[in-house]
């Protein structure tokens, strides 16, 4: 069994949307991205990046804080092994933060740094997408298209067992992927296993800027279309706009007739990317709400004139990894009756964080807001119930996205509810005419 995948970006997703074919107008001016996860190193968290003002140090009489004071003390003098003042400071910020709910967090200097890395939806690697399966082998998920990686012939499948000539250690899959990355244009050796091969196959790939593809899409019989979006980040937008016309491209510019939009084991990504999604679809009306108790952490973004199909029946596909950004679109199109929701109830991930930039590189990822539908609705805890039910056979495999669509029993069940929806519609047009 596989544990969600991470890429040598390890993707989380938080910073401001770039390159969006329409504008989103949001009365956050000093919004800079959203994300969540579970997967790339996600957690499920809509996170908001902000500029922060300059820490000032409070002023605390030191009764305020006398229990950790005398804590430490004790830590200090007696634990069995010596520590120092700074781990006993950083341990308590951690587990402060941490006890607040499961989405805030403290951030030291490297996980920040990966944060920024991955929001952007490009870095510097070589393009592979791994993850850890039971048992501690760590496999090849695919390589990115048109990435190092790919060039040289890597493969879905392969075991990953050296970089640079040091061997991969399960459970220490974070720094295997940080080994991967570096500067463009410097070199980097790795080590796979591959079944049918004698001997272990050794790449020397060049590091390059790579570009992670969030969407994947496909025409589907009948003039219908398919797009899967795996999270969100700052690419999203464009990629999901461009894959779309691409296919009424394909088809003589011939409007698409209806389309499945994939989001399971989607767990969310820039907020900004999210919303953008759901405009593409939407003329008019509010896509999200959020309420918190500053100015900032309250706001609302709402759609611009424009919708890609023209109208075109939408299904969206969703299930218990579909979190957060994942259930802003979800639920958006659901309450403007845009889209039809299929699948499973959704994960139930309705608040968002916001990370503030610390003094010496690290950051604060602190819980700030909890978001609404434009109904009022709030999925924090309860999810989205889909209009029509799918539930996964017990013991069945998860589905595959590396494979062609039609080929899962969901999506043929989505499209088969468009092509009866097309069909109800001309049986109206026709007792009416």
């Amino acid at each position: 069994m596989i544990h969600g995948p991470a890429t040598d970006t390890l993707a989380v997703a938080y910073s401001m949307v770039h390159g969006l074919t329409r504008p989103i107008h949001t009365v956050l001016s000093v919004l800079v991205g959203a994300t969540l996860g579970a997967g790339f190193m996600y957690a499920r968290d809509l996170v908001s990046d902000r500029r922060a003002p300059a820490p000032v140090a409070p002023v605390v009489a030191r009764s305020e804080h006398a229990l950790l004071d005398e804590v430490a003390e004790h830590v200090r003098r007696e634990y069995v092994d010596p520590v120092n003042s700074g781990q006993l400071e950083q341990a308590a910020v951690e587990g402060m933060v941490a006890s607040l709910d499961p989405h805030s967090e403290f951030l030291d200097g490297a996980a920040y740094d990966e944060m920024r890395v991955s929001t952007a939806g490009t870095y510097s690697g070589v393009g592979i997408e791994v993850a850890e399966e039971d048992g501690g082998r760590i496999a090849v998920v695919a390589p990115i298209e048109g990435s190092p990686a790919d060039r040289a012939g890597v493969r879905a499948g392969d075991e990953l067992l050296e970089v640079d000539g040091r061997p991969v250690v399960p459970g220490r899959l974070d720094e295997t992927i940080t080994r991967m990355r570096g500067l463009v244009g410097s070199h980097v050796i790795i080590v796979l296993g591959r079944k049918g091969a004698p001997e272990p196959l050794r790449f020397d790939l060049e590091r390059s800027e790579v570009h992670v593809r969030t969407v994947r899409a496909e025409r589907l019989p009948g003039g219908y279309g398919y797009v899967r979006v795996s999270h969100f980040s700052d690419s999203t937008p464009g990629d999901f706009d461009g894959a779309i016309l691409e296919m009424q491209a394909a088809a003589g510019a011939a409007p698409l007739r209806g389309l499945v939009l994939d989001l399971r084991d989607n767990p969310g990504g820039v907020l900004e990317s999210a919303v953008s999604v759901a405009d593409s679809f939407l003329e008019s009306g509010m896509i999200v709400r959020a309420d918190g108790r500053t100015r900032d952490a309250r706001f609302e973004m709402d759609a611009t004139p424009g919708d890609l199909l023209n109208g075109a029946p939408v299904v969206v596909l969703v299930d218990g990894g579909s979190a957060s950004g994942a259930e802003i679109v979800a639920g958006a199109l659901r309450d403007h009756g845009r889209a039809t929701l299929m699948g499973e109830r959704t994960y139930g991930k309705g608040s968002v964080q916001t990370v503030m930039p610390l003094r010496d590189g690290e950051a604060l990822k602190l819980t700030t807001s909890r978001y609404y539908t434009p109904s009022g609705r709030t999925i924090q805890a309860h999810g989205l119930e889909p209009d029509v039910r799918i539930v996964a056979k017990e013991g069945a495999a998860r589905p595959d996205f590396r494979r062609a669509a039609g080929s899962d029993p969901e999506v043929r069940s989505a499209l088969q509810y468009l092509r009866d929806r097309s069909l109800d519609t001309h049986v109206a047009l026709a007792t009416t005419r």
